[in-house]
């Protein structure tokens, strides 16, 4: 939700910072045109209530005043149910506004416009035809899509023994770096959310198409942690001595990935069901940036710890996530497709979800409550994280060699998959 009266004060430059998000015009005007009857029928109806206020009489009214008094009750509440609707259709308007990008943001009109800041390690090279995960995972029986599309359907995945463990161990690598490491509290959410949750963090109404519902209910499969994480704190109030807040949790995820089709059939890329580690920071708006770079620090480090390359692009405003005002997505190198996919993505919302979830801070000396700033980013992707292992990592006979961070994890200090035990 943005700040209306930034937004009244700044309308042609909103304006055409939203349309480099390729929100339309029209959207624009009748965002704002919404909002601005809502703000007339307020002020008529607060007039009015004003007016009654001077006319009620100390004394006993007389028969004439009861019956400007009874006229001008019955004309507040015809303005009242003006008023309410024109709330109401603000509300739903407001809702499918996104945020507005940083100034520093790159201006672009697509994917092709995101911004290289670094790239890190050296991407593979082999002596050899590089396979696919996909393949590798098969060969190797790791992981089998055809039993999962039988006792659920396509783009899903059943791990097998050291499958299974690989992905596990990731997990809690992933946690524990983050936990021990980096700070973050963990916490073990629930999978399902509701519908007012999915609206804090900005997932409902625009994305309902991409969400699991369950029917006859108000839940829903959550798409990412981030919505319960952040939701831990909607309509609450943190002490400024609080801030920042910094949680990690470990959750299964799940999206329609809604007009995704023929993208990414084979693998791991791509699945309704999923694996992810997540990373949610509360802070105070001051230390934002400073803190949306510690939390892309977090992200990477679970690279550089694998010995994985990657690169971080900062994504333009097109291209931008609807809650976000800014982003950097990592990208882990392929090499059977000779390319980086993104494996994480690191952004600051500002005060965007904190105002559509009430979540505010108390500064300590002045006591004045305002909305704190919400980060989030991906530490990282499991499923991806292991697909991007699988191919780094193979063998020319096959196998697949695992980095030694792992080991503690799988009770090996060498660990080198040649066949599925």
């Amino acid at each position: 939700m943005l700040d209306m009266k930034f937004v009244r004060s700044n309308y042609e430059d909103v304006k055409q910072k939203l349309i480099t998000r390729r929100v339309s015009s029209e959207l624009i005007d009748a965002f704002f045109d919404s909002e601005k009857k809502w703000r007339g029928a307020l002020q008529e109806v607060e007039e009015l209530k004003a007016n009654r206020n001077q006319l009620i009489p100390k004394g006993k009214p007389t028969d004439k005043q009861r019956e400007e008094l009874k006229e001008l009750s019955t004309l507040i509440k015809l303005k009242q149910d003006e008023l309410d609707n024109a709330k109401l259709t603000f509300d739903e308007v407001a809702l499918f506004i996104p945020n507005i990008p940083s100034l520093d943001c790159p201006v672009g009109s697509s994917e092709a416009d995101n911004k290289v800041i670094r790239e890190v390690g050296d991407v593979s090279s082999f002596d050899f035809e590089a396979k696919s995960h996909h393949q590798i995972g098969v060969d190797l029986k790791l992981f089998d899509f055809d039993q999962a599309a039988t006792i659920t359907g396509s783009r899903f995945v059943v791990y097998h023994g050291q499958g299974a463990l690989l992905e596990r161990a990731l997990i809690n690598f992933m946690l524990d770096t983050h936990i021990y490491d980096h700070g973050y509290k963990e916490a073990i959410p629930p999978v399902i959310v509701n519908s007012k949750a999915l609206t804090g963090t900005g997932q409902l109404p625009k994305f309902s198409d991409d969400l699991f519902k369950i029917n006859d209910t108000d839940f829903w499969l959550s798409p990412t942690a981030e919505v319960q994480l952040t939701n831990l704190f909607q309509n609450k109030i943190v002490k400024e001595e609080d801030l920042p807040v910094n949680l990690v949790a470990y959750t299964p995820c799940f999206r329609k990935e809604a007009g995704s089709y023929g993208k990414d059939t084979k693998g791991l890329i791509r699945h309704h069901q999923f694996n992810k580690v997540e990373l949610v920071k509360l802070v105070h708006p001051k230390d934002s940036e400073n803190m949306l770079q510690e939390l892309l620090s977090h992200a990477e480090k679970i690279l550089k710890l694998l010995r994985l390359p990657y690169r971080v692009v900062e994504l333009c405003t097109a291209d931008l996530g609807f809650s976000s005002a800014k982003t950097y997505d990592i990208e882990v190198w392929f090499p059977s497709q000779k390319c980086y996919r993104e494996i994480s993505s690191c952004s600051s919302f500002l005060d965007f979800q904190s105002r559509r979830a009430m979540i505010r801070y108390k500064e300590g000396s002045t006591g004045l409550v305002s909305f704190l700033h919400t980060l989030n980013g991906s530490g990282l992707a499991v499923g991806r994280t292991m697909a991007a292992l699988l191919e780094n990592y193979q063998q020319a006979d096959g196998s697949v060699v695992i980095p030694d961070v792992l080991s503690k994890y799988t009770r090996n200090k060498k660990w080198q998959i040649t066949k599925n035990i």
